[in-house]
């Protein structure tokens, strides 16, 4: 009887003594966090005329600020760049076939961010990544299928979208391959996709 008593009163405190053993942490990704910035309706009137801004266009290396750009600034570089502009979904960029097959990231301070036409963005990935994609404001990366043989046409009509974007807004930009691959294996991107090319945006000091 006293045996048993003992068994069972050991049984306890063993019990008593893991429930106070904090659990481990589990490890939390952006995308579980399911984090979504909504950005202001974008300003699609106004601007630099397009000849003025053809002429202001340029890449700029140097002397950005590494301020971030305003709610306004953010959402109306992303809709020029990739925005829909029309009712039936299509967008300010043309893609072969209207197929549609590329992917806009921008890395802001706060983490990468996925561009939703719906004019919001989704964290993909914590963390500020910037200065190893050219510092900056912000770095826009340009994702495409690696099958897709007219994936860097599709490209280049965005940032020059974008590059044009900036020099009517008074913004510097350069596209670049300086730090493309600092996300290989860390951005979450669709199984057989790649980053074809990114672009330094900001303001200049």
């Amino acid at each position: 009887m006293i045996r048993t008593i003992r068994h069972s009163l050991s049984m306890l405190l063993s019990l008593a003594a893991l429930a106070l053993v904090p659990a481990s942490p589990s490890v939390t990704h952006a995308a579980d966090k399911a984090v979504r910035m909504e950005l202001p309706t974008p300003a699609k009137s106004g601007g630099m005329p397009l000849m003025q801004a053809l002429n202001e266009r340029h890449s700029s290396k140097m002397n950005y600020s590494g301020a971030a750009l305003s709610p306004q600034q953010l959402s109306d570089l992303l809709w020029a760049t990739w925005g829909v502009n029309r009712p039936d979904g299509r967008r300010t960029a043309p893609t072969a076939m209207n197929r549609q097959d590329v992917r806009l990231y921008v890395a802001l301070e706060n983490g990468v961010w996925l561009y939703d036409t719906g004019n919001a963005l989704i964290r993909v990935l914590e963390g500020d990544w910037r200065a190893q994609m050219g510092g900056g404001s912000l770095t826009l990366l340009y994702a495409i299928p690696q099958a897709n043989e007219w994936g860097g046409a599709h490209v280049g009509s965005l940032y020059q979208n974008a590059g044009l974007y900036c020099a009517s807004s008074g913004l510097g930009n350069f596209v670049h391959v300086s730090g493309l691959h600092a996300l290989d294996g860390k951005l979450p991107l669709p199984d057989g996709w790649k980053i074809f090319i990114i672009q330094t945006v900001g303001l200049l000091k």
